[in-house]
C-alpha cells in the first residue's frame, strides 16, 4: 500500500536539493513520521488512497519511461509491454544449526597391574566429555538464529508535482515515472527530481515555487496483457499501449484516475491515449492499427501538500530531550 510517508520523501529530497543540503533517507522520515502522526492530530492534508489520486487531466499524465526518462522504442518496447514487474520479494529465513560434538577412541590391550587405573582414566574421560557435549549441545539449541533484514519493496511508479493557487485550482507541474520495478528509496528518490526538474513540458521547479505544490506517488501493481484493448475496466485499472505507426513503435499510458476525471468512454479513452503517443488517424478508425497490444495496471497512491510537509519538518527539526 502507498504511503504518505512517500509523499514527505518526495518532499524531503526536492526541497533538500534546491536547498543544497543532504536529504533523510526513506527509513529516516518513514520513522519520524510515524512518530509525528502518532504525537500530533489527524490532518486532512495528506492522505493515504486505496487505488489511487494524482489529479491529472488529459495532457497531464506522462507516457512509460524507462530508468533513463526515454521512451521505449523498438525491441526494447515489446519486451517492456511483454514484462510484467516483479511483486514484492519474500525475506527469506536462514536458521544456524549446532555442531554436535564428534568422539573418537583408540583400542589397546591394557596389562593387568594398569587395568584399573585405566578404566578410571576412562570413567574421567567419559564424564569430561560428556560434560563437554553437554555444554555444547546447550548452546547448540539455544543459540537464536540471526534475523534476516526484509528485503525493499520494489514497485513501478509515478510521481507527479502539482501547483495549488490560493483559490485551491490544481495544476500539473511535472510527472514522470518508470515502468521498471525500482526499490522504493531509489525510485521515489530519482523520479522525485526528474518529474521536478527534467518533464520537457515545464521549466524546472524552483525553491520559490516550493510552498504552492503538492506531491502524489502513484505505485504501479497488478499488470495483465489484455486480449483485447477493450479488456480493462473504468476507474479500476489504468492502461498502457503499444503499436506500429509509419515504421515506429509508440507506446502510453494513461493512469487509472484519468479517464473517469475526464468523462471518458473506453473507445475515447483509447483514441485520446492513442493520439497522445503519435497517432494522426481518424478515431473511427483506431481500431484498425496494426498490432495494437494493451496492458491493464492498477495504482495505489497517496499524497500530500507543502503546508503539511511543512509541518512535519518543523517538528522533525525540533530538539528533543
Amino acid at each position: 500500500m502507498a504511503s504518505t510517508a512517500y509523499c514527505v520523501y518526495c518532499f524531503e529530497v526536492l526541497a533538500a536539493s534546491l536547498e543544497t543540503r543532504d536529504a533523510l533517507t526513506l527509513k529516516q522520515v518513514e520513522a519520524s513520521w510515524a512518530r509525528y502522526r502518532d504525537s500530533t492530530p489527524a490532518e486532512d492534508d495528506g492522505e493515504e488512497l486505496d487505488k489511487y489520486d494524482v489529479g491529472m487531466t488529459e495532457d497531464d499524465e506522462d507516457d512509460g519511461l524507462d530508468e533513463d526518462g526515454a521512451e521505449d522504442e523498438g525491441e526494447n518496447e515489446d519486451a517492456a509491454m511483454e514484462r510484467l514487474p516483479s511483486s514484492l520479494h519474500l525475506t527469506s529465513i536462514s536458521r544456524l544449526q549446532g555442531l554436535s560434538p564428534a568422539s573418537h577412541s583408540s583400542a589397546s590391550t591394557p596389562s593387568t597391574s594398569s587395568t584399573t587405573s585405566s578404566q578410571q582414566a576412562l570413567r574421567e574421560t567419559s564424564k569430561s566429555s560428556s560434560k563437554s557435549s553437554s555444554k555444547s549441545s546447550f548452546f547448540s539449541f539455544t543459540r537464536k538464529p540471526q534475523p534476516v533484514p526484509p528485503r525493499e519493496q520494489e514497485h513501478p511508479l509515478f510521481v507527479t508535482w502539482n501547483t495549488i493557487t490560493s483559490r485551491g485550482h490544481k495544476s500539473l507541474r511535472g510527472c514522470i515515472g518508470t515502468f521498471d520495478a525500482l526499490p522504493l528509496s531509489e525510485g521515489l528518490k530519482s523520479y522525485a527530481l526528474t518529474s521536478a526538474f527534467d518533464d520537457t513540458r515545464f521549466l524546472p521547479i524552483t525553491l520559490s515555487e516550493l510552498s504552492t505544490l503538492s506531491n502524489s506517488i502513484t505505485l504501479l501493481i497488478n499488470f495483465t496483457p489484455c486480449n483485447s484493448p477493450m479488456e480493462w475496466n473504468l476507474g479500476t485499472h489504468g492502461i498502457r499501449i503499444s503499436f506500429s505507426y509509419r515504421g515506429r513503435r509508440l507506446s502510453a499510458t494513461y493512469l487509472p484516475d484519468v479517464a473517469v476525471e475526464q468523462g471518458w468512454t473506453k473507445e475515447e479513452t483509447l483514441v485520446s491515449l492513442m493520439r497522445k503517443a503519435g497517432w494522426s488517424g481518424r478515431s473511427s478508425e483506431w481500431w484498425k492499427v496494426a498490432d495494437l497490444a494493451c496492458v491493464r495496471y492498477e495504482g495505489k497512491g497517496a499524497s500530500i501538500t507543502y503546508q503539511a510537509w511543512r509541518d512535519w519538518k518543523s517538528w522533525a527539526d525540533k530538539p528533543r530531550r
